[in-house]
């Protein structure tokens, strides 16, 4: 399937930029310490809402932290620092995507097009938000910006699976041992703002978690139906290669 071939990649890449130097440039740049110009920058795209409606789209922060540091960074104007974190990924992309080939960085921007052009935005307002986003002129640029907005789509989706299998947003959090960006576990929670005492980790929560993951591969897998076979292959294959160049 697709969607489980390409979600790695896609959540790597879609998010690597996030943890980046370019990033760290941006969150030093603004003045701002925290989790603030993280949220003003991802979520401005929803614009100067209530810190409740930044919570409804990231999902799995407690909603106090989201809060008080959307609170603390309401210098930040909302569409001007999403315009500013999407230059810190197209930078990301120029500069990690170095040696992806022309040809190929074309191709794969183009396929990564396709898909978020035809998606249904349904429970994913981050990733509508980002879809209609400027996007940059260069292949490179546009390939990690265009695989953030699949990662915001399949992040929503994500959100809804997690709901409909019973868990809570914790009890994600604290079952999460698969994701190559994150800490396992309790350090991710405890890094996320979740206060301790933490839920067991039981075999029942463990399967929910698995079953949210495999409801998430379903719910996505209609963005890629605009793609035929060969332009599947052709996007895991440079998924692949992509995700190959930037973390080895």
């Amino acid at each position: 399937m697709i969607a489980a071939a390409t979600k790695e990649p896609i959540y790597k890449l879609g998010g690597g930029f996030m943890i980046s130097r370019e990033a760290k440039a941006f969150s030093e740049e603004t003045g701002l310490s925290g989790w603030g110009p993280y949220f003003r920058g991802r979520c401005g795209v929803l614009g100067e809402v209530d810190a409740d409606v930044v919570a409804a789209a990231v999902g799995f922060f407690p909603p106090q932290v989201v809060r008080d540091q959307w609170e603390a960074a309401r210098s930040l104007p909302a569409a001007e620092t999403a315009t500013r974190y999407a230059r810190v990924a197209a930078d990301f992309g120029r500069r990690k995507l170095a040696d992806l080939p022309d040809k190929e960085a074309e191709r794969l921007a183009s396929l990564l097009e396709t898909v978020c052009d035809s998606a249904d935005p349904v429970a994913a307002p981050l990733f509508a938000g980002w879809r209609a986003m400027p996007r940059p002129a260069d292949p490179r640029g546009r390939v990690i910006h265009l695989v953030h907005v699949l990662r915001e789509l399949r992040g929503g989706l994500h959100i809804v699976a997690v709901l409909a299998t019973g868990l809570t947003p914790l009890e994600s959090v604290l079952s999460t041992a698969d994701n190559p960006l994150m800490q396992p576990g309790e350090t991710n929670a405890e890094y996320f703002g979740w206060a301790r005492p933490y839920p067991e980790v039981t075999a029942e929560v463990r399967a929910r978690r698995q079953r949210a993951e495999e409801l998430t591969d379903t719910l996505i897998s209609p963005a890629f139906a605009a793609l035929d076979e060969a332009d599947r292959n052709d996007l895991a294959e440079l998924l692949a290669k992509a995700d190959k160049i930037v973390f080895g």
